[in-house]
Parts: C-alpha cells; structure tokens; sequence
C-alpha cells in the first residue's frame, strides 16, 4: 500500500479537465484504487485477504467522522467486486486494478446500472426499501455483482431497517450492501450483526501533510511545509477537509502558500494575542457589550 501521495488513475475523472471546468482538490484528487487509500491499512489489509481467500461477505458498513473516505471506499469496493479487462483476464473480484476496467469510470463516477447508490437521508422510508428488496431479485445487467451503497444508512427508519433484514441475512448470491454511516450507534444491532464493519481512522497530521505536499506539488503550487502544518492541524483527521482547506488556502494566498497565509484564513493570529495578552479577551467583550448597550 503507497502513502497516498499517488495520484488516482489518470483515466479515472478524465472528463472534468475536458471541458475546462475548475474542480475542487478533494474531487480532483479522489482515491480510486486501494493503493490511493491513506491512514486505512487494517481496512485494506482484511479486505485484501478476504479477496484473495475468496471469503467476500454479502455487506460491509463503513464508519467513521466526515471526510475519512466512507462513499469513497465504498465505490471502490464496487468497482474491486466488479473488475474486469476488456481482454478476460480476470475471472473475479481484484484488489489490484491497475489498469481501468470495462465498468471502472462508470462506478467511480455513480452512474452504473448495477451499483445503486442511495442517500438514506432523503429516501429512508420503508417504500424505499421495498424497491431493493423487489428490484434485487434480478440478476446484474452488464457486471459481476448488483451493488448497493446506502450512504448515511443510520437516517433509515425503524420500519425500513425491519424490512431490510431478511434481504441483508440471504441476498442473491449476485448481490452484495455497502453500508456508509457517521452515526454507528444509531444502526440496530441486527443489522450490524449481518455485516462485516470498518471503522475508518481519522488520519494521522504526519501523513496528511505528506499527501498534502505532493498535491501541492502536483499542482505546482508552493507550500511552506509550517502552512501544510497548520491546515493539517486543522482537519482534525479528515482528508476531505484539509483539501478543503489547501484550495481555500491557494486562493487566499494568491501565489506562494506561507504560514501566515493560512493563520490569518484560519483566525489564529486573533488567538494568538489573545494567549499573548489575556486582557485583550475582556476589553474585547467590553467593547461588544458597549456597541449592544448591556451595561
């Protein structure tokens, strides 16, 4: 497994430079192997070897805090399940892909037929979840397996989770359920028990800051490695946040990212005086207090 400072398949997203679009880092740079994964060895280490022992559970749920890749993975999976090169070489499910499949762009970019995604959040009622259960006794159109991928699955309701049980315990053999989730404790036990679970790491500062200078790199944009510091400080473990914040970061700057750069987008320096001088804190509420006229 790299240090996730690989970029994702060249061939993967190819269309957003096509037309002349700007895209965000965090979609730009977007994981699309298990190899461009950072922060999640365990994860990738057990599901590797339940490929490679052909041991494939029908559902696995994801978890973990915003940003640590959950629908990510998730599409990976799919398309790991489904791998397939146009010449027939592989005969089943791969950890390694190292050349984009016949249903690789498809699944990464969430319009394959076979793998469905749904947004638990906005369709979390039990019609929903009679849908899966009537359309999953049909056999995949075009790939390996039918894939379903129920993003924020804890926002279900009671009687959708009941209804999804049976279909979870004995699906087709052709199917198989990614479960995404922030919310872990808000999923009913019979439903974790039908699942092998993942909880995704938050990720180490260290390793952002490595994944973050070679994007920057990439992007040929100049980053003071304290700047890189400061944002990664910041994201507090989420890789989509601290993209977040570098874009935010580069535009601030307007050329070379320094340290000041980023304390300044981030409000630190305030802090900082604020720590240096601990009356400025109480002649600033005064003030405030004055403008609102509380005596």
């Amino acid at each position: 497994m790299s240090d996730g400072t690989n970029q994702p398949d060249p061939g993967l997203g190819a269309e957003a430079s096509s037309n002349g679009s700007y895209r965000v880092l965090a979609r730009k740079y977007r994981p699309a192997t298990f190899d461009d994964l950072i922060g999640q060895h365990a994860m990738v280490r057990t599901v590797s070897n339940g490929f490679e022992a052909a041991r494939i559970p029908q559902a696995w749920i994801l978890t973990g805090v915003r940003g640590v890749g959950k629908t990510t993975t998730a599409r990976i999976l799919a398309r790991a399940l489904n791998y397939e090169l146009p010449d027939g070489s592989i005969a089943g499910p791969a950890i390694r892909m190292p050349a984009i499949g016949l249903h690789c762009q498809a699944i990464m970019e969430s319009r394959h037929i076979d793998v469905i995604e749904m947004d638990a959040a906005s369709h979390n009622g039990v019609d929903d979840v009679r849908q899966i259960n009537d359309a999953i006794r049909y056999a995949p159109v075009s790939a390996r397996y039918k894939v379903y991928i129920l993003d924020e699955v804890h926002m279900l309701s009671t009687q959708a989770f009941n209804a999804l049980l049976k279909t979870l315990e004995e699906p087709p053999p052709h199917a198989k359920f990614i479960f995404a989730t922030t919310e872990i404790r808000k999923v009913p036990i019979t439903i974790l028990s039908r699942c092998q679970r993942f909880d995704l790491r938050r990720v180490d500062a260290g390793l952002l800051v490595t994944h973050l200078q070679a994007i920057a790199g990439k992007e040929a944009i100049e980053v003071e490695p304290a700047a890189l510091a400061l944002i990664a400080r910041a994201a507090e473990g989420s890789v989509r946040d601290a993209l977040s914040l570098l874009d935010q970061a580069i535009a601030h700057a307007a050329g070379s990212v320094q340290a000041e750069h980023v304390r300044q987008m981030l409000g630190l320096a305030d802090r900082a005086r604020v720590l240096r001088d601990p009356d400025l804190a109480a002649r600033r509420m005064k003030q405030v207090m004055a403008v609102a006229g509380v005596a």
